[in-house]
């Protein structure tokens, strides 16, 4: 089995029609039928949301000198969300969990394998 982080991302700023509490619960109920399936095949490793990217902060090292800070890495409108990491088979596999997950959210998700985690 090879484990995958399947990424979830969202966008600064993009303008998402507001759900009704009906869909709301739909996409709940969608989510959750996933995830149990996810861990009654044991393909659930670990999931978790992250709170917004301006709770971030960035730690790095320059000229000798250890730097901190405020907001994401990236420069850009794009940002983490959340994450699933899966056990699966092969990255069909991984991508049909995703595809599920999707179809379930409505927001991109991204498959790659973890290195030196293949089968």
């Amino acid at each position: 089995m090879t484990q995958f982080l399947l990424s979830v991302h969202g966008v600064d700023g993009e303008v998402r029609e507001e759900s009704t509490a009906e869909q709301m619960h739909r996409l709940q109920q969608l989510l959750g039928e996933v995830e149990k399936e996810l861990k009654a095949t044991g393909a659930w490793l670990f999931s978790a949301r992250l709170s917004d990217p301006g709770a971030a902060r960035v730690v790095r090292e320059s000229g000798g000198e250890v730097l901190t800070t405020d907001g994401p890495f990236a420069e850009g409108r794009e940002h983490l969300g959340g994450f699933y990491l899966i056990e699966a088979g092969d990255l069909d596999a991984a991508l049909g969990w995703a595809a599920r997950v999707t179809a379930a959210i409505t927001v991109p998700i991204e498959v790659r394998p973890l290195a030196g985690f293949e089968a």
